[in-house]
């Protein structure tokens, strides 16, 4: 039987994919990948590569949200390229009212300051989230510690790796490295005894690496959610959210936020510019009435990090 051809509707929904942005020139597109948390293998790169050449595409951009970008594709190529970009594993990307492409930094897989593993974190949300039509466009960031490599707390939601340090006072030599390495002068020496200042520690981990006897151990992770953050003339730092306890809560709480998005936020601006204090605080009481019945709970926001 016959292959059907798609209907001039169908081309035209086609066109309007968030990755098909158009150019100064209408007659050329820019077309934007889908590359979770920035992640290609070899062989994807090369690909994008053939099939660049194959198209006359003469560079490409790594964007700010760890995509990529062809540049310049004609518009009668547009539906032979994006098929050739799904064979390759790297499929049309998203840019409109909808959640776009997760960023995430490398995380315990391969740095040595992460805290948690935010490659599988990113994995997880951009399966269950990405692409999902939106009343606005939500980006999503996560970094694996308080140094957000991401600038996941500039994004609608953001996600931050926390881990509470354990010491053994029994132990502690005083020896000071843990003082000496502390960037938020959370920690003194006195006496010989460490001293911890909670209301300044970050939850970074710093000190737990830098023990020379390892007397300073992880506690359970932690995850920051924060909401509301953005970039762009008018930066803004999210507001804290919630802190969940596991990678699966994380999502399930990201899941009510996109669940809650879609049915209360109108689609004239940007997410941030629509809560103020009061309409944040509204919205966050009707996700953890939606949580209540999966029993999910959360650490209490108490340390400097969530605070500011």
């Amino acid at each position: 039987m016959a292959k059907r051809r798609p209907s001039n509707r169908e081309k035209s929904q086609f066109f309007l994919k968030g990755g098909i942005i158009p150019e100064m020139d209408p007659d050329y597109y820019i077309v934007r990948l889908r590359t979770p948390a920035g992640m290609l293998t070899p062989d994807q790169m090369s690909g994008i590569a053939r099939i660049a050449r194959r198209f006359g595409v003469d560079q490409v951009h790594c964007t700010t949200r760890q995509t990529v970008e062809l540049l310049h594709v004609k518009h009668e190529d547009l539906e032979k390229m994006a098929a050739a970009l799904d064979r390759n594993g790297t499929p049309v990307g998203a840019e409109r009212d909808e959640v776009v492409n997760i960023t995430s930094c490398l995380g315990t897989q391969n740095c040595k300051y992460a805290v948690i593993d935010s490659l599988s974190l990113a994995k997880k949300i951009d399966e269950k989230f990405f692409g999902r039509e939106m009343p606005v466009k939500v980006r999503i960031a996560i970094s694996a510690c308080p140094n957000g490599c991401t600038s996941e707390r500039l994004n609608e939601i953001g996600i931050t790796g926390l881990r509470k340090p354990v010491r053994n006072m029994g132990l502690c030599t005083g020896c000071s490295t843990c003082a000496h390495y502390c960037r938020e002068q959370a920690i003194r020496i006195v006496n010989g005894k460490l001293q911890m200042d909670n209301s300044k520690c970050m939850l970074c981990g710093f000190c737990v690496h830098a023990c020379p006897y390892n007397y300073i151990n992880f506690d359970e992770p932690r995850y920051l959610i924060t909401l509301g953050g953005k970039r762009g003339r008018h930066p803004k730092i999210g507001r804290t959210f919630f802190i969940a306890k596991s990678e699966d809560d994380v999502v399930a709480v990201v899941d009510k936020i996109v669940y809650w998005i879609y049915r209360s936020i109108a689609s004239d601006k940007m997410l941030p510019e629509q809560l103020t204090d009061e309409e944040f605080a509204e919205f966050r009481e009707r996700v953890m009435k939606s949580l209540e019945p999966m029993g999910i709970e959360g650490y209490k926001p108490t340390h400097a990090f969530a605070l500011r």
